[in-house]
């Protein structure tokens, strides 16, 4: 599949602001099964200030000041995007899960080794109830990826999808407790329960495509980020997990950026200098070529 990817945030603020400053994680990354034919960043007001770069997990990374006085900010990202679907990897194939705990942490290869730094708790994704959740998926011998697809089955059934009930700082305690929450939340959940079997797994941020209702026409900007995990499977490769959709991803989504937690991805941070009380908002189109 070949996707045009626009993703436009709007910054408008009270007040003037003097100099902002951000940091943008908006250009989808070079990974298996995807390649990226166009893409661009523009801004308004025109940046003082650009440099491109990459983070310590390989995420292109772009920092922007903006030194003229605006009370809005504008930044527009747009891509051309081709997407394969990954290779089917059979979950019942796949080593025991406790034999693959073993695997990481022996750090006897280099994919090994750098699993490993994907094991431990990060800042969204510390959690005393994240191991009894998980346990009933993984009993002794059973393998690997069949394990965590079925703990991917249960928390799509178990928890129910609410927009406007958790945020960011949202502690996966509390979603376990709750019951709902966004496909952020639910990708912090099985990251959680995957490292509290001794397991690598990393969140990913990206791009869905979706489908309107039968007979309806697409909204143009209705689509939306979202996230998901990946597992690292020892003697396969890294293998993606949809908990909000109970499915291994294949060519609708997009990734763009990967890391321990959504703090490691988040798209744009940053500070202002004035401005006041701010809104922002996001709206992004996910239209196939």
């Amino acid at each position: 599949m070949i996707y045009h990817v626009t993703h436009r945030t709007t910054f408008t603020y009270a007040s003037n602001v003097a100099m902002s400053q951000h940091l943008l994680r908006l250009s989808p990354r070079l990974c298996p099964n995807q390649t990226t034919h166009r893409h661009s960043i523009l801004a308004e007001p025109a940046p003082t200030i650009r440099r491109d770069n990459h983070d310590y997990f390989g995420n292109p990374t772009t920092y922007l000041t903006v030194e003229d006085p605006h009370t809005r900010l504008t930044v527009v990202s747009t891509a051309q995007i081709e997407k394969y679907a990954a290779s089917p990897l059979s979950p019942e194939a796949t080593m025991p899960w406790d034999k693959a705990q073993l695997a990481v942490t022996a750090q006897q290869e280099t994919d090994s080794l750098y699993a490993y730094q994907y094991v431990f708790d990060s800042p969204f994704t510390g959690s005393a109830g994240a191991a009894d959740y998980a346990a009933p998926s993984f009993p002794e011998g059973r393998p690997v990826l069949e394990a965590a697809v079925d703990l991917m089955r249960r928390i799509h059934t178990d928890f129910t999808y609410e927009g406007g009930v958790t945020d960011i700082y949202t502690p996966v305690d509390r979603v376990i407790a709750e019951r709902r929450g966004v496909c952020q939340d639910f990708a912090h959940l099985q990251i959680a329960c995957l490292r509290a079997m001794g397991l690598a797994a990393r969140y990913v941020s990206g791009y869905l495509r979706t489908h309107p209702p039968e007979g309806q026409p697409r909204k143009v900007g209705a689509d939306a980020s979202h996230a998901w995990v990946s597992l690292w499977v020892p003697g396969e490769h890294w293998v993606d997990l949809d908990p909000t959709n109970n499915l291994l991803p294949g060519d609708e989504h997009i990734t763009v950026a990967w890391g321990r937690d959504y703090s490691d991805v988040s798209p744009i941070t940053g500070f202002v200098l004035g401005g006041g009380q701010q809104t922002i908002e996001v709206a992004v189109d996910v239209r196939p070529e």
